[in-house]
């Protein structure tokens, strides 16, 4: 294909993208008729359909579509033949003025590197698969999620892989012209909660560090010819909190320091206009009202699409996003999502957060390092690089763990402001929506969850776990359906307490709540849907009591403990009983929790691991319609048998069982799998084809508890969950009931 013609057609095909269908058609014409049959001249074809259409030209959209009806590719010729019945349709009812086809948006956005834009320029979209549900006609646009480019010998050339399409479709509801400024929000609750991260961030790296500095110490001790240091006995209480007070003045260049080896660079305005204009136009008119100087722009060379934002004041904030960000979303998608990261900097929420980064970044590059190191070595030196490699894990999960509540929180906030900014709550509804089918996209291609994604999850606008479901389902459920159990389930949100971000569906509420208030049609009809019957809150509600009878077995055990002192207080007055020396310990306040924690398990282990019928029939195809059913939770343990791909990390990096992940015809589901002595390791399977059956779990995150894993050889590893939960209820009894007993 020559030079000027492969400029031509991407020409176009951006002009498409961004609403210019005039230009987009002068463009694409010439294509046409100088191209052949060849994979640029159906490019182009397929745009000009679709320009033609938006733009009121319905006789000579359908006079395009009936020649590529006799298109040899049979892709081609089914996608004709959908875009033919629509066009014929709306204009038999004289409504051609205001088509909407359902049609496919290319992925035109230019890239720095040469080879990866002209591998875009041959990309090219395909027909809604036969598990798609049907759309009525004129009411949604068609986009793709962009899978590997074609050949240029054709759709399908020889020795290529075979493509795996979703259709997403997308009403591209408007944006309100004239509105008026929400009502100020109550930035008390965030304010208080930015506090507290950073009072749980103090406490819990004060426990750590005396931890360590007792252990040093004790080790010290027990070796021969060694003394303790004096200065590991101190408090460092003070010393602690004068570097977190360090740390978050230095926190930008800090930050700057450590993201530089992640590939962070400058993101040039120039290269941002060319991906949104109205994102420069958003934040100079944001600043100059606000009287702030321009963020720092900085871009990430991930596939993902990602952002964060960091700093201490807005003069020193950085605005990052990914280059899967800039290529995935459009122009006023991606003004939102820069909107967003506004309100972090103007409600002061992006302080504390960037202070949780710095601490928690380091942490997790110990963890990959000494990983790296792990799997360098042989069996023998592994053992504790494994060890050591899963302390730091747990330890970045643990200081996370301080910031969830804000980081919940202040997606609510953002979410508000970038409509206030922007006028556009659709639009950014599209945003999170394609950033979750990003995510999905970017892990199944790299067949495991990246490092970034997961060091970085803390401040991204979406989260990598939730985005698994969510964006791999898309193209066989509708959105609605998906976001139901978001939307309807009524213990969502305690299922999401220890999740890093708010549902999707609960966002996606709130910004179609904004779109109301202006008179605006929404992305997304969830406000339409029916609430759940009063005989499944009922079912719902007891499944919820018996979901938390082991967290409800702490205070029953704390009243019991109270109970039992009461009891021995009056035994000792009327002297009938002297057990003086146990109740005045108050230890055995500690063995009585234990003992309710045991309790709950065990009432909760029957239900919570049915015994699995023997079947050889896969589920694969009930997994959409798991996710949609709003009235499911954990405890509902239902069993599934599923055919799929198993993903996730190799190596020590793994030794947790963090990442495993089975990649079924209609979508991503995490794993929960914990290892037999003497088994066979489950990484060996990565990559390879896998038989799951287990218990599938619908929470804020969905998995499912492996029972079994069989692989196409005929190797079956057991997945003990049952087994480990009864050791855990036991052992919390024995050491409850000694605790009780001994003081």
């Amino acid at each position: 294909m020559p030079s000027h013609a492969e400029s031509s057609l991407e020409a176009g095909l951006v002009a498409l993208k961004q609403g210019n269908y005039q230009t987009a058609i002068a463009h694409l014409e010439p294509l046409v008729s100088s191209q052949g049959n060849g994979t640029a001249s159906l490019q182009a074809k397929v745009g000009l359909v679709m320009a033609y259409a938006r733009s009121g030209k319905a006789d000579k959209a359908i006079a395009l579509c009936e020649s590529l009806i006799h298109s040899q590719n049979p892709q081609v010729k089914e996608w004709a033949e959908r875009a033919l019945t629509h066009l014929t349709k709306r204009k038999k009812n004289k409504e051609s003025k205001n088509l909407e086809t359902g049609f496919v948006a290319f992925d035109n956005s230019r890239s720095n590197n040469p080879q990866a834009a002209a591998s875009q320029k041959t990309k090219v979209a395909a027909v809604t698969p036969r598990n798609a549900t049907a759309v009525p006609p004129g009411s949604y646009q068609k986009t793709f999620i962009e899978k590997p480019a074609v050949p240029p010998g054709g759709f399908l050339g020889a020795g290529y892989t075979q493509i795996k399409e979703f259709g997403i479709y997308w009403r591209q509801a408007k944006r309100a012209k004239v509105w008026q400024p929400l009502r100020k929000p109550n930035l008390i609750p965030l304010r208080l909660l930015a506090a507290g991260t950073f009072i749980a961030l103090f406490c819990v790296l004060r426990e750590i560090i005396k931890f360590v500095m007792g252990f040093i110490n004790y080790t010290l001790v027990k070796l021969p010819y060694l003394e303790p240091l004096q200065l590991l006995y101190r408090d460092p209480t003070y010393f602690l909190m004068i570097v977190l007070f360090v740390l978050v003045v230095v926190s930008p260049w800090l930050l700057d320091w450590l993201l530089a080896s992640y590939g962070q660079r400058e993101l040039s305005k120039d290269v941002l206009n060319n991906h949104s204009r109205e994102t420069g136009r958003v934040l100079h008119r944001y600043c100059q009202q606000r009287h702030w100087p321009m963020p720092r722009l900085r871009i990430l060379p991930i596939a993902a699409p990602m952002t964060l934002t960091y700093g201490n004041l807005p003069r020193t904030a950085r605005i990052v996003v990914s280059q899967g960000l800039l290529e995935q979303l459009a122009d006023d998608e991606i003004a939102t999502i820069y909107a967003g990261q506004l309100g972090h900097i103007a409600h002061w929420d992006f302080v504390v957060m960037s202070l949780v980064l710095l601490v928690t970044l380091p942490m997790y590059m110990l963890y990959r390092q000494v990983s790296h190191w792990g799997d360098k070595t042989n069996k023998i030196w592994r053992v504790p690089f494994t060890i050591l490699s899963s302390i730091f894990y747990g330890v970045w999960c643990f200081l996370t763990g301080t910031a969830l509540w804000l980081s919940r929180l202040r997606l609510y906030y953002s979410d508000r402001l970038a409509a206030e900014i922007t006028g556009n709550p659709n639009a950014l509804t599209r945003a999170l929506l394609k950033i979750a089918i990003g995510v999905a996209g970017d892990v199944q291609k790299a067949e495991h969850t990246s490092w970034q994604l997961e060091s970085l999850n803390i401040l991204t606008p979406v989260g990598y776990q939730q985005s698994l479901a969510l964006g791999s389902v898309a193209g066989h459920l509708t959105f609605e359906s998906i976001l139901t159990w978001d939307n309807l389930n009524p213990y969502r949100r305690w299922l999401a307490i220890n999740n890093t971000h708010p549902l999707i569906g609960d966002r996606i509420q709130r910004l179609c709540q904004i779109a109301q208030h202006w008179h605006i049609d929404t992305e997304l009809h969830l406000t339409n849907q029916q609430s759940l019957s009063k005989q499944s809150l009922e079912v719902t509600r007891q499944s919820f009591l018996l979901q938390t009878a082991p967290f409800l077995g702490v205070p029953l055990g704390f009243l019991f403990a109270g109970l039992i002192w009461l009891l021995w207080q009056t035994a000792f007055s009327l002297k009938f009983l002297n057990l003086k020396w146990i109740y005045e310990d108050w230890s055995f306040v500690i063995g009585c929790l234990l003992i309710g924690f045991s309790i709950g398990m065990v009432i909760r282990m029957n239900s919570f691991f049915p015994d699995i019928k023997s079947t050889n029939a896969p589920t694969n195809d009930l997994l959409p319609s798991l996710l949609a059913n709003p009235s499911t939770i954990p405890i509902d343990s239902i069993q599934v048998h599923l055919v799929g791909k198993l993903l996730g990390r190799r190596g020590t990096s793994n030794s947790l069982a963090q990442d495993f992940i089975l990649q079924s015809g209609t979508g991503l589901v995490k794993l929960h799998h914990i290892s037999w002595l003497g088994q066979p390791n489950l990484q060996d399977f990565i990559g390879r084809q896998i038989t799951v059956t287990g218990w599938f779990r619908r929470g804020a995150t969905p998995w499912i508890d492996i029972q079994t894993l069989q692989t196409q050889g005929g190797k079956t590893i057991h997945s003990p969950h049952p087994i480990w939960s009864t050791v855990l209820a036991v052992a919390a009894q024995a050491w409850g009931a000694y605790i009780f007993l001994m003081g």
